[in-house]
């Protein structure tokens, strides 16, 4: 900063030789007194160390010279005054160089400093130079501290001392010397001034440790170089770069106080290095516990390994997030699906191994994997043990042959924490994933607790949003996000992408919203609430047909589904996850609560069934099943049949057993047979019979039998052929009939008139 360059400012008074009369011998005010025709000074015109000079008598006190001119005073500017001087005969003074300030008005500004130190003149034709310092901050080195109301000074000396004494001035200089003053008047320090390189070969890390120490609250600047940095590097000061950084993988660069994505991305001048950078430090310091991405979009070329950006860590269990930007894949090969095919041994006795697999080397962990038979869905491979030629796999296998060929198919994911052998307590906040299907979204750890996922956007997964291949899915929260599909031009059918899926307990699915994927969830394990998720899955087809928006896959689901919108999806029960499918004095499909959704579809045939239970082996009941206050509504298609269906493609369910089946308060819109349980139904006999018999498979839920009668309640007499009222009661039967889904009223003789009859499907508790 130079005042005089930048602005073309006059700050030094003229040579003497122009003219006395602007050197005033008071304060430099206009009309004060100058040296003109004073007496006591004359201009000389040549002098041996000076050239042209001002040659003065002293015969005041304090002998004055001010130039009447003004040097402006600017704040954040410092001016050096210079003169020199030297003594010609008589006495010997003393001499300082000085300034008087002046308002913007030209009144004098009192109570200030206007001199700098004495020098006094020790012998005749000797030399001195003074000088002073002057500006508007207090710091080291300026000697006269004006304040904000100064505008002008006048600057010149003072000669004090003996009177009666002889002295040359040379012209007096004013230099612009804010430069002197920038490294404390700027709020940074320099890592070059502390040794820094900068040349991509000398390793800089000492010098950014030094700069960050002596910063002092002041931030520090990395300028324009490349530094290599071969030690972990911390910050405790703000931090701006100009340069970029280099460092090995395992090594960390630590932003203490401008932790935050943009930081990171200028240190290493590369979008995807600054991330994973951030990511290291992340999870490597406990100065803050959550990344902002600022609203950037984040570019990936490749899958973000993210163990392998934190290096030095497999398992973390402190709560950690990332937030606030977006994800963008780029479509480049490292995306790409790898697919491996493999021939297996299956034992049911270890339903989540394959043994004697040749090739496992090639097999990815987190791979899916498919069989021709007894594979559920989303069945993933957890972990490979290359020298035992061991896949662990997520899930059971339910009925795969003692050897068959096994496809692995890895999906490529945006963010992919596969690399971890145990994560808790991570979070994904605010972060969409735009993916317009080159990648799948997150592969969780193979283990760990409470990953949550809130308020993003899974955009365009190419084969999946979220995969757990282990039990990482423990506890896991999705809140308030969107799943959005690539495959919303193609008919039901067609589709292949699956929103999630789970393989451990107690997961919270809230609040989400998702469009036309093949499944919107696969949810194994147990204990999970689903709430509040509108997921929709229909297409332009006539009567098309659909695809189960949810499936569970555990018998003994112990989840509540309520308040959710499936729209053009049905709910499918199922135990494909099972080792040994068929019923072995187990817990058989229970605990699941179907409350409150609206459950709706449109262009779809009458045989369409909003809820399936389909089982994967012999000899499974309904053991704990509550449907109760919801919304059955189809339009612009067929009515349906009948809302409930039992897929018997593998096996049947025991029709018989059924236990604690809850299925009332529900409303229906075009749907013929209103399943019920209890349900209770006139029964009207006009022609005297001793037995009366009513069937009811149209209430009986997933083909349920008629199993009690709980109830016969007549509605008026009963009466025989001749119209005598009867009082006796009759006795009631369940089970009647081939699928035992009729009920049977006995009377002590014929008779005729109405009843009502409540049956249940299942044993009254």
């Amino acid at each position: 900063m130079n005042k005089s360059i930048t602005e073309g400012l006059v700050l030094a008074p003229p040579a003497f030789a122009a003219g006395l009369n602007v050197w005033s011998r008071q304060d430099g005010l206009s009309g004060s007194d100058t040296y003109d025709n004073s007496g006591n000074a004359v201009l000389v015109a040549v002098d041996q160390d000076f050239g042209g000079c001002l040659e003065m008598v002293k015969t005041d006190s304090v002998q004055k010279l001010r130039w009447m001119g003004n040097t402006p005073i600017f704040p954040g500017c410092y001016y050096r005054v210079t003169i020199r001087v030297k003594a010609i005969s008589g006495n010997l003074a003393r001499v300082r160089a000085a300034a008087t300030p002046v308002k913007a008005n030209g009144d004098l500004v009192f109570g200030a400093t206007t001199a700098g130190p004495e020098v006094a003149l020790s012998a005749y034709g000797r030399v001195e130079t003074v000088s002073v310092i002057l500006g508007t901050g207090n710091r080291g080195g300026v000697n006269l501290t004006f304040g904000q109301d100064v505008a002008f000074a006048h600057v010149g000396l003072d000669l004090v001392g003996p009177n009666g004494g002889t002295v040359r001035i040379d012209d007096i200089e004013v230099e612009d010397i804010t430069s002197a003053f920038l490294r404390t008047m700027m709020d940074w320090v320099d890592v070059r001034d502390y040794g820094a390189k900068g040349d991509g070969v000398t390793d800089d890390s000492s010098a950014f440790e030094r700069a960050d120490a002596d910063a002092n609250g002041r931030a520090v600047l990395v300028s324009s170089g490349t530094y290599l940095l071969n030690n972990h590097v911390t910050f405790n000061s703000p931090v701006r770069f100009e340069g970029r950084c280099e460092m090995p993988r395992s090594k960390r660069l630590s932003l203490v106080r401008n932790f935050e994505i943009n930081s990171y991305i200028d240190a290493f001048d590369d979008e995807e290095e600054g991330f994973r950078r951030a990511i290291q430090a992340l999870f490597n310091f406990t100065d803050h516990d959550t990344l902002d991405l600022m609203g950037r979009r984040i570019e990936l070329t490749e899958p973000l390994d993210v163990q392998a950006a934190v290096y030095d860590k497999t398992t973390y269990a402190n709560q950690r997030s990332i937030k606030n930007g977006q994800i963008d894949v780029q479509n480049t090969a490292s995306f790409d699906t790898t697919t491996v095919t493999a021939s297996g041994d299956f034992d049911p006795s270890s339903p989540r191994e394959l043994t004697n697999v040749p090739n496992i080397s090639s097999i990815a962990v987190g791979s899916l994997v498919q069989g021709p038979v007894g594979v559920g869905r989303e069945v993933y491979v957890k972990s490979t043990n290359v020298s035992t030629g061991v896949i662990t796999l997520s899930a059971a296998l339910w009925g795969a042959p003692s050897q068959q060929a096994y496809t692995f198919r890895r999906f490529k994911y945006a963010l992919d924490f596969s690399g971890f052998d145990q994560l808790q307590r991570f979070v994904l906040e605010d972060v969409e994933l735009l993916m317009a299907g080159r990648s799948s979204g997150i592969l969780l750890p193979p283990a760990g607790l409470i990953f949550h996922i809130k308020d993003c956007f899974i955009n365009g997964p190419r084969d999946r949003g979220v995969t757990s291949h282990g039990l990482g899915c423990q506890g896991m929260l999705i809140d308030r996000c969107q799943f959005l599909s690539t495959e919303q031009q193609k008919d039901v059918s067609a589709r292949q992408t699956i929103g999630f899926n789970v393989n451990a307990n107690d997961t919270k699915i809230r609040n989400n919203r998702a469009v036309k994927f093949r499944h919107f969830a696969v949810l194994g394990g147990s204990g999970h609430i689903v709430t509040g998720n509108h997921f929709f899955q229909g297409d332009n087809d006539t009567l098309g047909e659909r695809t189960a928006g949810i499936v569970f896959a555990d018998a003994q689901a112990k989840t509540v589904f309520v308040g959710n919108y499936v729209d053009n999806a049905y709910l499918e029960w199922t135990n494909e996850h099972d080792g040994a499918p068929d019923f072995q004095s187990e817990f058989s499909f229970g605990g699941l609560q179907i409350l409150g959704n609206i459950i709706f579809s449109s262009n779809v045939p009458s045989s369409y069934r909003p809820i399936h239970i389909k089982p994967f082996g012999q000899g499974h009941y309904i053991n704990g099943m509550t449907v109760t206050g919801n919304n059955f509504k189809t339009i612009r298609g067929q009515s349906l049949e009948r809302v409930d269906m039992v897929d018997t493609t593998y096996a049947e369910l025991d029709y018989g057993r059924f236990t604690d089946v809850n299925v009332h308060s529900n409303t229906f819109q075009a749907v013929a047979k209103q399943f019920q349980n209890p349900v209770t139904v006139p029964v009207v006999v006009n022609t005297a019979a001793a037995s009366w018999e009513t069937d009811l498979a149209d209430y009986m839920p997933f083909k349920g039998r008629a199993k009690v009668v709980t109830a016969v309640l007549p509605d008026g007499a009963i009466r025989t052929g001749s119209n005598a009222a009867v009082w006796t009661m009759p006795y009631a039967s369940g089970s009647i009939g081939a699928n035992g889904q009729s009920a049977r009223v006995v009377w002590s003789e014929a008779v005729k008139g109405k009843v009502f009859v409540t049956a249940r499907c299942d044993a009254p508790t």
